[in-house]
């Protein structure tokens, strides 16, 4: 299939899931963070062996995680909580984003391994 169509497809979907994860964590600090583990985790499974196919990887790797996970709302709200004045938080947050994100496509990876 044609690979602009896969991820078409899966960015469809993964804006579609990162609308719904969005509008059940009320908080945007909290559903960033979400979206960021849950779709590294998924990133991680994927790319360690879940999606064999090549076909598969560019369906659910590039398409829904790429639209599911969402780097800029996280860069753009440590910036604002940075310039608000709320420094610490700030730091918390891309410390949680970032070392989260790392740990869940780890985690991701070892359990698709160890599922095979």
């Amino acid at each position: 299939m044609n690979p602009f169509l896969l991820v078409g497809a899966g960015g469809v979907l993964g804006a579609l899931s990162r609308f719904a994860v969005g509008s059940r964590i009320p908080d945007r600090q909290r559903d960033t963070l979400a979206v960021n583990v849950l779709g590294s985790f998924a990133l991680g499974a994927l790319t360690a062996g879940l999606a064999a196919d090549a076909a598969l990887l560019t369906l659910f790797g590039t398409g829904f995680c790429g639209a599911f996970t969402t780097f800029s709302s996280f860069a753009v709200e440590t910036v604002e909580l940075y310039e608000s004045g709320a420094r610490q938080e700030a730091i918390g947050n891309a410390a949680l984003n970032l070392v989260g994100a790392l740990l869940a496509v780890g985690l991701g990876g070892w359990t698709a391994t160890a599922l095979a």
